[in-house]
């Protein structure tokens, strides 16, 4: 497969259709960026990206390279093959259009065209009205490139400088996804002027899975969601056949 790159503008949206065995790369283009990321089965849209899931059967708070991302039923969307980062987190969710005119004003684009300020709780919602989802379709996001720690107190903080110009994170599907996407700010971003940043994406095959690979064995958790993902794909196989007689 001839790779396909493309820019996510700052406050862009996007969603598309990932094949199995394809990995997308992502990378930080000025730093301190974040890109939210869902995922839902094409084939069956009431299954899709599950936060709790992916970080109680992992045991950890972040994700990183040798993370799998995992469904709401047992299965895994992707998995992290690659990551010069080392903390993404997926429990903040997405900024909304208070919280954006809050910090830094209410701008459309009726008025300010590409300097509006968009928001990822919105950016989202007109990706999913592409395939008839909704705001209640709407699941805990993955923030890529973001990092959030806590006070004695419990309170989250985004963390400063945590993704360096040119970071990037690598996934490599393992089912046919519907991703969706946007670069819109981080919802505990306190910057002084509304965020900014560019996300390069590139698409191309992944090499194939290996007995030792390194998100499969991370932990019996994942052995079983590729044993889920196996049962799946028989089958789909199956039926593919069955309609090719």
């Amino acid at each position: 497969m001839t790779p396909y790159t493309t820019t996510l503008q700052s406050g862009g949206h996007w969603s598309l259709r990932v094949r199995r065995g394809l990995q997308m790369t992502l990378t930080d283009i000025s730093g301190n960026g974040n890109l939210g990321m869902l995922f839902y089965n094409p084939e069956n849209l009431l299954e899709r990206y599950n936060a709790p899931d992916t970080l109680k059967c992992q045991h950890t708070f972040k994700l990183t390279q040798g993370h799998c991302l995992y469904s709401d039923m047992g299965r895994i969307f992707a998995s992290i093959t690659g990551d010069t980062v080392g903390w993404h987190e997926t429990v903040c969710g997405n900024s909304h259009a208070s919280h954006i005119s809050e910090k830094w004003g209410a701008r459309d684009y009726q008025n300010d065209r590409n300097q509006w300020h968009q928001n990822g709780n919105d950016a989202f919602l007109v990706e999913l009205a592409k395939y008839g989802l909704g705001r209640a379709d709407m699941a805990a996001n993955i923030n890529f490139f973001s990092k959030v720690t806590s006070n004695e107190q419990g309170d989250l903080r985004l963390a400063e400088g945590n993704s360096p110009v040119g970071s990037q994170i690598t996934l490599r599907f393992e089912m046919d996804t519907l991703v969706l996407l946007h670069s819109c700010p981080h919802p505990l971003n306190t910057a002084s002027h509304y965020p900014r940043h560019e996300i390069g994406i590139a698409l191309s095959t992944a090499a194939p899975v290996t007995k030792d690979d390194e998100c499969k064995n991370a932990c019996a958790e994942n052995q079983r969601g590729f044993a889920n993902n196996a049962l799946y794909h028989l089958g789909i196989d199956s039926l593919s056949m069955g309609a090719s007689r």
